[in-house]
């Protein structure tokens, strides 16, 4: 069964786990986190901080779970309010577990949190141009585009397009 749901302490051993497993996959797509990063220590923290930002309606960090194991990950981060109610949406999937439709499927878990939990009205992220997998899972959920930006991202040394992404969710059905 998938589950979303926000990470414990509970979770830091595993979690470390799939970040070290998917190191590699993930930074061919996102910026590299700091050696450091990978240490029980420093997952730990992470987890109490993402408890401490959604305490305080700053983010909202979930672990994605298929059958209890670790799939993915999705956030929402840099919650504005009042007037807004807007959050960006970001999320990494472990390399076995891409193609199969779990990207899709944390997405749509995280927008009916979004509306039914959180009240939020827009949910905004950004893609790579060259990231066609993910703009097809935002387009999936009903995300239209509302812009690119140019050379806007610096990743691995080079200058990125981005293309920006916008769901509205007021009277939404997800």
């Amino acid at each position: 069964m998938l589950e979303i749901r926000h990470p414990t302490l509970d979770d830091a051993v595993p979690l470390l786990q799939f970040e070290v497993d998917n190191r590699a996959w993930f930074e061919r797509w996102v910026q590299a986190r700091d050696d450091s990063y990978y240490s029980i220590e420093s997952v730990r923290n992470a987890i109490a901080a993402a408890t401490s930002d959604a305490r305080n309606d700053r983010a909202y960090q979930h672990l994605l779970k298929q059958d209890g194991v670790i799939v993915g990950r999705v956030n929402l981060t840099g919650v504005v309010r009042p007037y807004f109610s807007k959050a960006s949406l970001g999320y990494r999937i472990g390399e076995r577990f891409a193609g199969l439709g779990y990207a899709s499927q944390a997405v749509r878990l995280v927008l009916r949190t979004a509306l039914v939990d959180l009240d939020l009205w827009r949910i905004e992220a950004q893609v790579r141009v060259d990231n066609q997998a993910s703009s097809r899972v935002l387009e999936r959920n009903g995300f239209a585009t509302y812009g690119i930006s140019r050379r806007s991202m610096q990743f691995h040394g080079t200058w990125h397009d981005q293309i920006h992404y916008e769901r509205h969710l007021d009277g939404a059905t997800i």
